[in-house]
């Protein structure tokens, strides 16, 4: 029997919704790695073909995993890539892995930890791409926001790595300028650039809604601005002066002071 958190969607047939709490969390289609429903999972596979050009071999660390959408849609688009996932959920992760199986010889590696659990295995500069999407229910996890937490991040991917996470806040986003602030402090030195992606009605305060938050020296903010432009969904790509301005000063969570993300509405989440 099906787990009930995989939905099947009846208009695409042999894809699946993974659904954890009422909340849309990942689609995975098998047979076409490379579509990618969500709009904030396009957001970031954007940041992932900036990285690394299709083919490309590359090191990818992803704190969350459920349906494990991007880490497919890399082991198609730049097989032989190195991917280890960090999932606490292990009911989840079988559930999902029974219905849509990984690939033969993906490369892909599901370790039972979360984010801060694991990457204290990991050595120094031992990726070129880290992945944030991680939430314990409808919220980000605190602790994956923190100063100290982005320090671990900035240790994995060395100097020349990238970091990437999917938050999701409304206006007047007090909490996720204050994560963006903590990307700043640890990524955005002389030669990197850090960027937030989000759709206009998000950043203008109508709506709840999904903010990619990109930091790295590879980051070529042009490519990311046209991405935007020509999406099915068009959305803004802040950075330079106008990140600093949306920032206002706001200083980074700690590890004494962390806090998730707010909750969504009231009704069934989707993230987009």
């Amino acid at each position: 029997m099906t787990d009930p958190r995989l939905v099947p969607d009846r208009e695409r047939p042999g894809a699946w919704i993974v659904r954890v709490g009422g909340t849309d969390q990942s689609y995975v289609d098998p047979d076409d790695p490379t579509w990618l429903e969500f709009d904030y999972v396009q957001r970031l596979a954007a940041v992932v073909d900036g990285v690394a050009a299709p083919g490309r071999r590359i090191r990818a660390v992803h704190v969350g995993g459920a349906g494990l959408t991007l880490p497919r849609y890399i082991a198609a688009t730049r097989p032989t890539s190195s991917q280890i996932v960090f999932e606490p959920d292990v009911t989840l992760t079988a559930a999902v892995r029974a219905v849509v199986p990984l690939p033969p010889r993906s490369g892909i590696k599901v370790r039972p930890l979360d984010g801060r659990s694991g990457f204290a295995g990991l050595r120094e500069d031992s990726a070129d791409l880290v992945i944030v999407d991680a939430f314990a229910g409808a919220s980000v996890p605190g602790e994956l926001v923190t100063r100290e937490w982005l320090a671990e991040v900035r240790r994995v991917v060395g100097a020349a790595g990238t970091v990437a996470l999917n938050l999701t806040d409304h206006a007047p986003f007090g909490w996720s300028r204050r994560v963006v602030a903590g990307v700043v402090e640890q990524f955005g030195g002389p030669g990197s650039e850090v960027t937030l992606a989000a759709e206009s009605a998000t950043l203008k305060g109508r709506r709840f809604g999904n903010l990619i938050v990109a930091a790295g020296p590879s980051l070529d903010v042009a490519v990311l601005t046209r991405r935007a432009a020509a999406a099915a969904f068009p959305y803004r790509v802040l950075s330079g002066a106008e990140l600093a301005r949306w920032l206002g000063g706001a200083k980074p969570f700690t590890d004494a002071d962390q806090a998730p993300s707010p909750p969504p509405p009231e009704g069934p989440t989707v993230f987009r």
